[in-house]
């Protein structure tokens, strides 16, 4: 099966004139967004005592000149890379942009990259300049220098972190803007002519992939990508400049940096805190409109809220479980396109005032919607947060296409699917019915990696995913899973499983992360661990507070529960897609030991190599 879409078939006028007519590159951008929106805010963040702080537009603008102006004074030059090794924090945006205002090229490093890693990624994309986060991110560089030739300066984002000179190697983010404003007065144009001499097709951005095998690999975007991924979304009119984001993504990945684009095409506000553990509070602090997240934090708000209701146990378990059958049955009816009957209906408003209202304000209480990717979103989850009135508008893409090429759209969702593709870019299946696209927002190529560029870059310009999938008659796409992952059983029966591990972390509240194996043997199986959060209140209410995690989850208790998990989500799947056996390990996965990515997906080659004794045992013993 093969299907096109061309982009002169998908584009409106409204859409072609926003996507034609949007600006030359990233710092252009944001420079008529400060010019149109001056006095509106831009960003708010926490300061040290907790307290937000916002800044406006023309605020912003001011900083990012000087900064910009003191990486120019730095001697940074066009398409240069500049590396940023941080969090997610307002700082980080703003050295971003100066970067983008400086003509230069940002790299991007997860914080919690190893030190070898972050020499390589720098020293592969001979970055002249760093901005490191705090003491830890400085620390890597210290100890990795001798490794950085190019590396000319490091900057200290947090200012608080006291600094050592080190023969003037690091300085700090004020001491970097104050260089810039006495550069200024002295060359009152260096920015603007940095500026003016971006072409659309320069290199904006490296994202190193993380990869699931071998070193990362830098992803080359251009300033045009970015722009268009922000206009490409303005165009589908899903955000306005009255919303309000907000923004904990890591920024180093490209979903991050997506939302950032789309924030200076639209120009609504962003509020920014990287810190995951702060999500549910700053949500209630915030209160925003809309805010982009990976599954894992709705299969863990999910759980959280599940096993909280149960803990209460009684009439208020019992209520909140009917409100959830009601609210699946109105949604049903109301997407077959039929009339929800007088009493449902009724029912449906007693409980959306006792159950569903109460849901919705642990996340503000005015979200309009929430943007999943960076990997599947299990559609059961995705429907129970929609009885509660909140939608997830789930999306695809990948860092070599500048992170979206696919959303579903508030008026135009299917729960399951991925959205229909992105206005100016075209999709098309190929070989094993692989995703292929086709757009302004694919890459240039991986960087000093020609070979491995033309595996995945065909000479047409079609980017070869790696995604199996299929597009419906509506046009929405649907992904059935990754090729490489899926895997065939010594009976001949394909399993897919990514799907099946998706249909466990809906079913059990308390998963973290579930692995199913099954490559040419008579059956499958899986190695668990269960979220370190979920289980601590787990045991503060089955009389095992105190006790340490491996305590807790080699309890009989624990694995009996387990085990009533797995028996219901086999009571789901095909015959020999069923889990016959499985294995409840004593920690949980960490991009410490190697077996997941800085942006949390599983290295599933680094799992199955790690746990083969532990695999092969199951096959070989009774469970």
């Amino acid at each position: 099966m093969s299907l096109s879409v061309s982009p002169g078939a998908q584009l409106s006028e409204a859409e072609r004139a926003i996507i034609e007519g949007r600006p030359e590159n990233c710092a252009v951008q944001f420079r008529e967004r400060v010019a149109k929106s001056g006095a509106r805010e831009a960003f708010r963040y926490p300061d040290a005592a907790e307290q937000w702080q916002s800044v406006t537009w023309g605020e912003a603008g001011e900083i990012v000149d000087r900064l910009a102006a003191g990486l120019v004074a730095l001697g940074v030059k066009h398409q240069q890379r500049v590396g940023i090794a941080s969090g997610t924090r307002y700082e980080w945006v703003l050295a971003d942009l100066a970067i983008m205002c400086a003509g230069a090229a940002t790299t991007t490093v997860y914080p919690s990259t190893m030190a070898d890693d972050v020499a390589y990624i720098l020293s592969d994309s001979e970055s002249q300049v760093v901005f490191a986060e705090d003491q830890l991110q400085v620390a890597k560089l210290v100890e990795q220098r001798d490794a950085l030739p190019t590396v000319s300066k490091v900057v200290v984002l947090d200012n608080s972190v006291a600094v050592d000179d080190r023969d003037g190697w690091i300085i700090t983010l004020d001491q970097l803007e104050t260089l810039g404003g006495e550069y200024l007065e002295q060359n009152p144009r260096a920015v603007d002519e940095a500026i003016e001499a971006i072409e659309p097709e320069h290199l904006a951005t490296l994202i190193y992939t993380s990869g699931t095998t071998g070193r990362p690999k830098g992803v080359r975007l251009r300033h045009s990508s970015w722009t268009y991924e922000g206009a490409a979304i303005q165009a589908q009119d899903i955000l306005s400049e009255d919303d309000l984001q907000f923004l904990w993504l890591p920024l180093a990945h490209s979903f991050g940096k997506v939302l950032l684009s789309t924030q200076m095409a639209i120009g609504f506000p962003t509020a920014i805190d990287g810190r995951v553990d702060k999500i549910v509070e700053n949500l209630g602090i915030v209160k925003p409109t809309f805010m982009g997240a990976a599954p894992r934090i709705f299969e863990k708000a999910h759980g959280r809220i599940v096993t909280m209701q149960a803990a209460e146990g009684g009439a208020k378990e019992k209520i909140f479980n009917k409100a959830f059958e009601v609210g699946r049955k109105v949604d049903a009816l109301k997407r077959e396109g039929k009339s929800v009957p007088f009493l449902l209906n009724v029912q449906h408003g007693i409980f959306d005032a006792l159950v569903f209202k109460k849901v919705r304000e642990r996340f503000g209480g005015r979200v309009r919607f929430f943007i999943s990717g960076a990997a599947a979103l299990n559609q059961d989850i995705g429907e129970w947060f929609h009885a509660a009135g909140i939608k997830i508008l789930e999306g695809y893409g990948l860092t070599e296409t500048s992170a979206g090429s696919f959303v579903n759209r508030p008026n135009d969702y299917k729960f399951g699917s991925v959205g229909p593709v992105f206005p100016g870019s075209e999709v098309r299946l190929g070989a094993d019915d692989e995703i292929l696209i086709k757009g302004p927002g694919v890459m240039d190529g991986y960087h000093n990696l020609p070979e491995e560029t033309a595996k995945t870059l065909d000479s047409e310009g079609w980017l070869h995913t790696g995604d199996k999938g299929f597009i419906d008659e509506d046009g929405h796409l649907k992904i059935t899973g990754r090729i490489k992952d899926l895997f065939k059983t010594s009976g001949g029966k394909y399993i897919a499983p990514s799907a099946i591990e998706s249909k466990f972390k809906a079913i059990c509240p308390y998963a973290s992360q579930f692995q199913v194996f099954g490559n040419e043997r008579n059956y499958c199986v899986a190695l668990v661990t269960l979220d370190p959060d979920a289980m601590a209140t787990w045991a503060e209410e089955n009389g095992m507070a105190g006790a340490s995690y491996e305590e807790v989850v080699a309890s009989p208790a624990v694995r009996q529960m387990v085990s009533g998990y797995v028996d219901e989500m086999n009571q789901g799947l095909n015959r020999w897609e069923t889990i016959k056996k499985w294995r409840l390990l004593d920690h949980d996965l960490s991009v410490e030991s190697g077996e997941l990515t800085p942006s949390m997906k599983v290295k599933r080659n680094v799992v199955e190599s790690n746990y083969a004794k532990v695999i092969d045992e199951m096959y070989h013993a009774e469970n």
